[in-house]
């Protein structure tokens, strides 16, 4: 199944040039004026393509994938509609069908499922399964993300010598030289076009990741590295331009403003020479047509996320150059590769690998002696997130620890615990920092969590989780459920100090610390040693900036310590090292009143996750 955009034939084109270069606009010298500059290369198109001399490419993306390369989920052990093997039955057919065919990638797939994670720090002398998959099915060429940065220099280090196509970002550079670090762009020749692919990640990797991860590289403005670059690459003569960002759409608006993490709309608007723009990292699938600010239009396309579309640029192009170069129509569409069968010749390739993986997961670390959910966690303390403080507090031997639900709804059931569950548990490869925070910084960080997690409520009868809602202030509700407005990793709550959160007052007024856990008296000018994890450390959610008031310089300053290995590994070396799964309520805090909060949870636990459930 496929969505277009702007998938416009030779006619419709036509009815395009005359609604935006004319009809709409009532002086009709100007309509003529403008049409008579783009009639004549209209014509070049239709008459070229007539006469069978135009080339059909295709240029096809994928991006976030996260690890989904078989057609098997080995988290929740079920059987997958859409992979990377069902991307490439899609990708060999258009081959099939065109001329040309470009297949890129837009980064962020080192993390995610346990296939990935097994061959980045479990199997490190085999050939990776990312590399072998992408150099089995083609690839032109790629972008890092910043979670395939999250796996460390031996891990995307060795993915660049290990694929047989460039791994791109050019904003990434070398602290030393300033020189990329990684190649900045790629010129792919095929039957005689010439096609410039310049990759760009997002700058924000600092904010998230531990310095070690990246050490020696700089992350430098996506604009300002778009603009040196171009020259350089419309120096080559290439028929097409793209542009392939690990990087969102945004919401830049004409004109300017300040800069934005998910910038490929500021890249799109200001820098002149784009034909085609892939974006990522959003998980946000897109298809439209875009016109920067010297009234150029250029196609935008993202293909989401975990392999379940494909971007893809059509394009015709005339065979012969002319004045200006060669002619070209460029069209979009998403398709979704739920439709395609995996491909078996792929998944036989990687049956090796499957099978390792299966028994990496399936391993047995021990025992729960009741089941764990991650559900009452978002109406107060929970058994489960105080399983994270536990191990936290335990590490790093700190005064206080911070920690989330990091999923809506995962559960650990009673009985056996195998490494895959731990997958549940804990979804991201976060290392464990120690910081030092004063009593006002810890008590603004608190607040700053509350006002994202909690609303204001007015009586009993109020709504007390921050959910979307409509006009009329009622909760949305999509596939039978109430969604939240924020992400559930960033609903932060504290264990090592005792604390009430008053869900009468408004955001910015509802904490009150009582004392510390061990007894001691909580001080707001004194400094605490505090464990929380290396995304939140390193200003991930703003709990250490927008809310403590900490700037990113200041955050390196208060670093302690951090691991080495990230807090999965440890929590699986801890649970083989007892044989159970330890998860015992601190009850630490609470919310105020005590009998609203309980009435809010009884309406609204059922709309969080389903009636019934």
């Amino acid at each position: 199944m496929a969505w277009t955009c702007n998938n416009l034939n030779v006619i419709a084109e036509i009815k395009l040039i005359f609604f935006m270069f004319g009809f709409q606009n009532q002086n009709i010298v100007r309509m003529m004026k403008r049409m008579l500059v783009y009639l004549p290369v209209l014509a070049i198109i239709l008459v070229s393509c007539r006469g069978q001399a135009c080339q059909n490419i295709a240029i096809l993306e994928t991006t976030d994938i996260h690890g989904v390369i078989l057609p098997y989920d080995f988290i929740e052990k079920k059987e997958l509609k859409a992979s990377l093997a069902s991307v490439f039955t899609y990708v060999q057919q258009v081959r099939r069908e065109n001329d040309i065919t470009v297949l890129l990638d837009n980064g962020d797939n080192l993390q995610g499922q346990p296939e990935v994670y097994y061959y980045n720090f479990v199997d490190t002398a085999s050939p990776h399964i990312l590399s072998e998959c992408m150099n089995f099915m083609g690839y032109d060429a790629g972008t890092l993300g910043n979670h395939d940065i999250e796996a460390g220099h031996m891990v995307y280090d060795r993915l660049v010598t290990a694929c047989n196509f460039p791994l791109m970002a050019a904003n990434a550079v070398s602290a030393a030289s300033g020189e990329p670090y990684f190649k900045p762009y790629t010129i792919i020749k095929k039957n005689g076009v010439r096609i410039a692919v310049v990759g760009l990640i997002t700058p924000s990797v600092p904010e998230w990741l531990p310095p070690a991860l990246y050490s020696g590289i700089e992350f430098r403005d996506m604009v300002e590295t778009a603009r040196k670059w171009m020259p350089v690459i419309l120096a080559e003569k290439p028929d097409l331009v793209v542009g392939l960002f690990h990087s969102g759409w945004g919401r830049y608006e004409h004109g300017g403003g300040e800069p934005f993490k998910d910038a490929s709309s500021e890249v799109a608007f200001n820098v002149r020479g784009f034909d085609i723009i892939f974006t990522g990292h959003d998980h946000r699938s897109a298809c439209s047509k875009f016109v920067n600010a010297s009234g150029d239009t250029v196609l935008i396309l993202n293909a989401g996320s975990r392999a379940e579309k494909v971007a893809e640029a059509d394009i015709k192009i005339s065979k012969g150059r002319h004045r200006g170069g060669r002619q070209k129509l460029i069209t979009g569409r998403l398709v979704s590769s739920a439709g395609f069968k995996p491909d078996p010749g792929m998944v036989g390739m990687l049956g090796e690998q499957s099978r390792n993986v299966s028994a990496y997961i399936d391993r047995v670390i021990g025992n729960a002696p009741s089941t764990i959910s991650s559900r009452d966690a978002f109406f107060g303390p929970s058994a489960f997130v105080d399983m994270i403080h536990a191990l936290q507090l335990d590490i790093s031997g700190a005064d206080i620890s911070f920690a989330a639900p990091l999923s809506l709804d995962v559960r650990i059931d009673k009985g056996k615990v195998t490494v895959g569950d731990m997958f549940k548990l804990y979804r991201y490869e976060n290392m464990l920092y120690t910081m030092m925070l004063n009593g006002r910084e810890i008590v603004r960080y608190l607040e700053y969590s509350c006002g994202e997690w909690f609303s204001t409520m007015k009586d009993s009868r109020g709504i007390m989780l921050r959910l979307r809602t409509d006009r009329e202030g009622r909760p949305v509700i999509s596939g039978g459920r109430a969604m939240l407005e924020n992400p559930p990793y960033n609903f932060d709550s504290a264990a090592g100090i005792i604390y009430t959160v008053d869900l009468r007052k408004k955001a910015g007024e509802r904490i009150k610390i009582q004392g510390l856990a061990d007894g001691r008296p909580f001080e707001p000018d004194k400094e605490y040693k505090v464990a929380l994890n290396s995304y939140r450390g390193s200003g991930g959610g703003g709990h250490l900036t927008r809310g403590a008031g900490l700037s990113h310089t200041e955050l390196e300053k208060r670093l302690i310590s951090s691991t080495s290995l990230d807090l999965r590994y440890y929590f699986i070396k801890d649970i083989e090292s007892t044989g159970y799964v330890e998860a015992i309520p601190l009850n630490n805090w609470h919310l105020v009143p005590e009998r609203w909060a309980s009435e809010a949870k009884r309406r609204e636990y059922p709309l969080l996750f389903g009636k019934g459930k």
